[in-house]
């Protein structure tokens, strides 16, 4: 009995401390979030490749400031192509669970032809993501992350051939995590590169992401010199990439807040379960301690009937 209330009490005490720590970590989270400075309007993004028109009903996070969320506060790796900002809805922060962000990037991989828009197989091509997502797995643990496996498509590729602007959704699974990852991905071509815009959020925003991704697509444009249209054969770079080389780029770099929360929670959970755990063994060595004395009460009774 003394020992099932230690236990008790140390349930009791486990989620007491994991129920300040939360509480203790929502308020980091708005402490940093009243940090941040919004803008809105234009934007000109880094080195003069375009600018960004912020939507209403949107805000805009430079890239300085997206970089350290993606890093510093998500535990993102450092990518070779810093932020040039992030995008959200203005009721919302970067460290809001129930929402969704996206990060822009500039990828100078050269002119990304787009004559193979219409022979792509996309579920093919699933087929082929999912087997190469094995390779990156076995690095993503060597770095200490946890593996990315490809649920299925969100959104099926669709390229917008005037407006050279190609997007898609995937779904995708964090290790264990209970919950699915939703990658929005727009690629905006241009002359020497691509624009990159990702949407970092839970499949559970995926029907908000969907209601606002007509707001998002042309929210990016290239500045003279950088524009598709403008590409010039005799001095430009093609790039080795080709419009399905794009879709089936590395699965996913970046995770976002919700997959911070959930390693807490995870926390959590291992230490309920072990403390359940010892309440089960606990509990059935008391039985394995009653049971013999009832035996031997038996075979007592047993005993006395022989000798009736």
């Amino acid at each position: 009995m003394k020992k099932l209330f230690t236990l008790a009490i140390s349930l009791i005490v486990t989620l007491s401390a994991f129920a300040q720590t939360e509480e203790a970590y929502l308020k980091q989270l708005d402490s940093i979030e009243k940090t941040l400075k919004y803008e809105h309007g234009t934007i000109q993004l880094a080195n003069g490749i375009g600018t960004l028109k912020v939507p209403s009903g949107f805000k805009y996070l430079n890239g300085a400031q997206a970089e350290k969320i993606l890093v510093d506060v998500w535990g993102n790796p450092k990518s070779e192509s810093p932020s040039l900002g992030m995008i959200l809805p203005d009721a919302k922060g970067v460290t809001s669970l129930n929402s969704y962000v996206f990060n822009i990037e500039y990828e100078e991989m050269g002119y990304v032809k787009d004559d193979d828009a219409n022979d792509i197989d996309y579920q093919e091509l699933l087929t082929q993501m999912k087997e190469d997502s094995k390779t990156e797995n076995e690095e993503r643990k060597k770095a200490g992350y946890e593996p990315i496996a490809i649920v299925g498509w969100a959104a099926t590729p669709f390229y917008d051939k005037e407006r050279k602007i190609l997007h898609w959704a995937k779904n995708l699974k964090f290790g264990k995590d209970p919950v699915n990852t939703l990658n929005y991905n727009i690629r905006i071509l241009g002359r020497k590169g691509v624009l990159v815009l990702n949407a970092i959020s839970t499949m559970n925003e995926l029907p908000l992401v969907k209601k606002d991704i007509s707001k998002v697509l042309d929210i990016v444009q290239f500045n003279d010199g950088f524009k598709y249209d403008q590409f010039d054969a005799s001095i430009d770079e093609v790039a080795a990439w080709s419009l399905g080389g794009l879709v089936a780029g590395k699965v996913l770099a970046k995770a976002g807040i919700l997959a911070v929360f959930l390693k807490f929670w995870k926390i959590l959970a291992v230490a309920v379960i072990a403390l359940f755990a010892k309440f089960k063994n606990l509990i059935f060595r008391k039985k394995e301690e009653v049971i013999p004395q009832v035996v031997e009460n038996n075979e007592d009774t047993d005993e006395a009937d022989k000798n009736l």
